[in-house]
Order: structure tokens, then C-alpha cells, then sequence
């Protein structure tokens, strides 16, 4: 199973569209809010099942806050970030994920991409394939493959 997790496109879709490209076939995408309205256009082009949670940005959305599903093995918490102050550490949402049994958290709204691996849980960002924030500004998404033994591998992309 191949995942591909996006988040922050902020109504621009251009890489969103390299990085489904470039990604190859996959099985679910997953975006972590900040779409500002672009959902449905998102549902059209990912040519797979879609989640989609709401950020900051969403304004007046009816998109979930937050969604709970399992992938896999692994149970995963989707949430964009900013109800837990993402912007200043992880800590509080690496203790949510864990005080709500998580495998995974996956969360965007710092426009900087993160893969932290602990021995009990994951935290990832895909960062911002629209407005990157980390050194260097390249777009980034992150793809999740579940190998035959049912384990994640997670990769960092850059689009150039």
C-alpha cells in the first residue's frame, strides 16, 4: 500500500499535481489541511480515496478538524498541528498522540517537513508543497509504503 501525504497547498495545485505525478500509483491520499476550499478539485485529480481535515486557513470549512483512521497496522491520528502550537515544538501533540494510543501523527502547519521516529510513535509533516518555510524552500510531500510485512517506510520528496 502506497500513501501519499500532502498538506498546506493553499489553493495552489501545480505541485500537488507533480507530486501525485511523481508519485506513481497510490491508495489513499492524505492532506493535512490549510485547502482553502480546493477540496473537491483535490478529490478530482488524486485518481484514489482522499482524506482531507481542515487548518487554520479553512475557513468556515466542514471539513473535520481531526480524523482518527487506521492504515495498515498502524492507528493514525490526522490534525493539522495548530490546536497543539506545532509551530513551537512537539511536544504537546507527541503526548496527544500518545495519550490516545497512536502509532502515527501526522500533522502540517509549519510548512516544514518532519519524519521523527520514536520507539513508540511517529510524528510526520509533510511540510508545505506550496510555501515551504525550511532552509532551501523546496516543495516537499512525504509517501508512506506499507512493505509485505506490513511495515511503513516513510520518504521525504523535494519537487525541484
Amino acid at each position: 500500500m502506497k500513501v501519499l501525504i500532502v498538506s498546506d497547498t493553499h489553493r495552489q495545485h501545480g505541485n500537488l499535481e507533480k507530486a501525485i505525478k511523481e508519485a506513481g500509483k497510490i491508495d489513499l491520499l492524505l492532506h493535512l489541511g490549510d485547502v482553502e476550499g480546493g477540496e473537491y478539485f483535490i478529490e478530482q485529480i488524486a485518481g484514489c480515496p482522499v482524506e482531507i481535515i481542515s487548518g487554520n486557513n479553512d475557513f468556515f470549512s466542514e471539513l473535520d478538524k481531526e480524523k482518527e483512521l487506521e492504515i495498515g497496522k498502524y492507528k493514525v491520528l490526522m490534525t493539522h498541528g495548530h490546536y497543539y502550537y506545532v509551530s513551537l515544538g512537539t511536544e504537546n501533540i507527541l503526548a496527544e498522540g500518545r495519550g490516545r494510543g497512536k502509532d502515527i501523527v501526522m500533522f502540517g502547519h509549519t510548512h516544514r517537513p518532519l519524519i521523527d521516529i520514536h520507539e513508540d510513535i511517529t510524528l510526520i509533516n509533510p511540510g508545505s508543497i506550496s510555501y515551504p518555510r525550511q532552509e532551501g524552500k523546496k516543495p516537499t510531500y512525504i509517501t508512506m509504503e506499507i512493505d509485505e510485512n506490513g511495515e511503513a517506510l516513510f520518504t521525504l520528496h523535494t519537487i525541484e
